[in-house]
């Protein structure tokens, strides 16, 4: 630590602090443009000088400048900073004039109003009239795609923009051309930006030179209600918060939580808003003579009840989504287990996941990658299944060079990979010690292994899943040769309901069938009765004459296939508990009732059990938590990781099951990260980054 005195105040920081972090530290705001904690420095906007006692005779950037190249005192005293002398005072001044110079009077059309950095300090450096009668520049505005707007006009040339492209979304993609006055960010030939994170240059921007294209013009931030929750578009569980005005959601912004999504969002978490309020169910509806038509809620518990009254428990089924909370999925395993039905399953996919709580958990930890030295990707495609995943291995990879292997197709990761192809069966060979690669995963002292869906998702992915167990325990991710408190073992979800209904046991019962068992026993007419829980991910044609309850919030796949549609609130609309994939317990908050005659997905399946005869017991969302609780005590501590497995032999001994490795080559189980969901599927703005992106990707701007 080095000590350091900020405006009279002495206070110890580490010297590779920047003087403008020390200044944080000792509780003074320093302004700035450029600045931002997660990029490099640029140190081209100079609105954080500070004056330093002892140093040149003018302000420095304290962004540029370390604690530790500070000069002390004549006597050894520590070096003095001052922050608010009339030097820097006017030195700001100056520096807002310079910036004011060309930036356009449009504050009351600019969707950055209220929001905006340079309005902020304008205020606290800024002149009321300007010094210069010459023309303001003028820029073209740019086309960056459908999520970003530009008015170029605007820019300041903070460069944070170019540096996040860079650094953390992996693209090179935007850049400076020119010089001085003529100087303009461009994407060069007018492209858009493909990147999963490529909205996030919104939030850094700190003038209104980059906004949300789609959310343009539709409101201003002092109307919005603001309500912190949890994304549920992927199994990562970043932190967010959402806007509404009324009974709309507007706009999604990341909130800061540096173990999970630092404050960055994918543009999918971002952009999936406008499906929200489109192809929605707001009413029940039951089929009669072959066509769905409107009921009313009695209705259709009385058209559910009659059919679950003349069915044997054997002969019904229940199948859970990727959308929904734990406290829906709770209510249904109570209900039908309380029917005496054991064919239940949370896995849409048919992922060969399921036991001990370690084996299907990401157990580095998210933050834990970043703690990494050698990396090996199973049939997972990190980009698109989990795009902070992703942008955190790149982050380790670019501070260390960490090696980074994939067994799988390869695709664009943003970093160096190495391919070990396409043929599982090399996961024998790892495991055995007979490749190359095996050395360099034993050599390192903290080994990471990802296995996705994809590969667990396969006939042989119990295998797969036993030989990436076996390979963990042979190079020290897990077992007694493994460093301390480590585990290096992680399975890479992509359904944000996984994870919390594995863990209060969604799954088979004794007899009961998973979901290809289900969907086999529907399409031969011995399972009678499927209840899907938001489940729109299946082979809805396999469903045969089942009779199909489906409870959603969107008329998509398992809707068309109903015989009973129940509306249910989609995830800004109900709180509930989501388990991310490190098993870090999160709650969802509400930001704005469900539309019409749609209820909260656990009052209906209460409503439900009421109506058969077997009321569960709980009436309110608190006694449901505590019943929650009580069978499942983990999931009372929120907002903290699973703890290390350590080397229970027993425990990895156990994971999966033995069997050959098929050499059938791998399709990734996301085709499509713009379409993953119900909700996505309905968005008109993420129907268009699909055509452009993936459908027709690297496409050039027409306009």
């Amino acid at each position: 630590m080095t000590k350091i005195i900020i405006d009279g105040q002495e206070i110890d920081v580490p010297g590779e602090y920047s003087l403008l972090q020390a200044c944080e530290a000792a509780g003074v705001e320093v302004p700035r443009f450029c600045f931002h904690e997660r990029l490099s420095i640029a140190g081209n906007c100079r609105m954080c000088l500070v004056e330093v006692k002892g140093g040149p005779p003018k302000p420095v950037a304290s962004c540029a400048q370390q604690v530790r190249d500070q000069r002390p005192g004549p006597n050894g005293e520590p070096p003095v900073v001052i922050t608010n002398s009339p030097m820097v005072k006017k030195a700001r001044e100056g520096v807002m004039e310079f910036l004011l110079l060309n930036h356009p009077l449009d504050c009351p059309i600019c969707d950055q109003g209220g929001e905006c950095d340079l309005q902020d300090q304008a205020m606290g450096y800024g002149i009321d009239e300007a010094r210069t009668r010459e023309y303001r520049r003028g820029v073209t505005d740019k086309y960056m795609g459908p999520l970003v707007k530009t008015q170029m006009t605007r820019c300041i040339h903070c460069t944070r923009c170019i540096r996040f492209s860079a650094e953390v979304a992996g693209v090179d993609e935007i850049g400076a051309i020119g010089r001085g006055e003529d100087m303009e960010i461009t994407t060069y030939l007018e492209k858009a930006v493909t990147s999963e994170l490529s909205a996030n240059i919104i939030d850094l921007c700190p003038v209104g030179a980059l906004t949300s294209k789609p959310y343009a013009f539709n409101a201003r931030p002092w109307e919005l209600r603001k309500t912190e929750s949890i994304d549920a578009m992927d199994a990562l569980g970043a932190n967010i918060r959402i806007d509404s005005r009324g009974a709309e959601v507007l706009r999604v912004l990341p909130r800061v939580n540096d173990d999970v999504n630092e404050e960055w969002i994918s543009d999918k978490t971002r952009f999936v808003v406008d499906g929200l309020g489109r192809q929605r169910l707001d009413k029940p509806y039951v089929r009669r003579d072959g066509k769905l038509k409107p009921a009313t809620w009695q209705e259709a518990f009385d058209a559910i009840a009659d059919r679950i009254k003349t069915t044997k428990p054997e002969a019904m089924a229940a199948i859970v989504g990727d959308l929904v909370s734990v406290e829906p999925v709770k209510a249904l395993k109570d209900l039908m287990t309380s029917l005496g039905v054991a064919s239940l399953d949370c896995r849409q996919d048919g992922a060969k996941i399921g036991g001990a709580r370690a084996s299907y958990l990401f157990n580095s930890t998210i933050a834990g990658i970043e703690e990494a030295d050698a990396i090996l990707l199973v049939g997972t495609n990190p980009r698109w299944e989990a795009p902070l995943i992703n942008a955190r291995i790149r982050k380790t990879w670019l501070r260390s060079g960490l090696p980074v292997a994939r067994i799988g197709a390869p695709v664009d990761l943003t970093y160096d990979v190495r391919e070990l192809g396409e043929d599982f069966s090399i996961l024998s060979g790892l495991a055995d010690g007979s490749h190359d690669a095996f050395q360099i995963l034993k050599d390192a002292k903290r080994p990471l292994l990802i296995v996705g869906m994809s590969a667990l998702s396969r006939p042989d992915g119990a295998a797969i899943l036993a030989a990436c167990a076996r390979l963990a325990g042979a190079t020290g991710m897990i077992g007694p040769e493994g460093a301390e408190g480590w585990c290096g073992f992680n399975v890479l979800h992509s359904a944000a309901a996984r994870v919390g209904a594995l863990d209060i046991g969604f799954l088979p019962g004794a007899g009961g069938r998973d979901v290809a068992g289900i969907l086999d026993g529907a399409s031969k007419g011995e399972v009678e009765l499927v209840w899907l829980l938001g489940a729109d991910e299946i082979d809805t044609a396999k469903l045969g004459n089942a009779f199909v309850i489906y409870q959603g919030s969107h008329g998509d796949a398992g809707a068309h296939r109903a015989d009973v549609i129940l509306p249910g609130a989609a995830y800004t609309e109900e709180d509930g508990i989501f388990v991310n994939l490190e098993g870090r317990v999160q709650a969802a908050n509400r930001a704005v009732f469900p539309p019409g005659e749609a209820r909260e997905n656990w009052k209906i399946v209460r409503a439900v059990s009421g109506v058969l005869g077997q009321p569960l017991p709980y009436d309110d969302l608190k006694a449901l938590r505590a019943k929650l609780v009580a069978d499942v005590p983990h999931l009372a501590t929120f907002d903290a990781p699973a703890g290390s497995p350590g080397a229970d032999a027993a425990l990895w001994g156990n994971v999966g099951a033995a069997g050959p490795i098929g050499g059938a080559p791998l399709a990734y189980a996301i085709d499509d990260f713009y379409l993953t969901n119900p909700i996505a599927r309905a968005s008109r703005t993420m129907a268009e980054c699909s055509k452009l992106y993936v459908k027709r990707p690297l496409a050039v701007a027409a306009e």
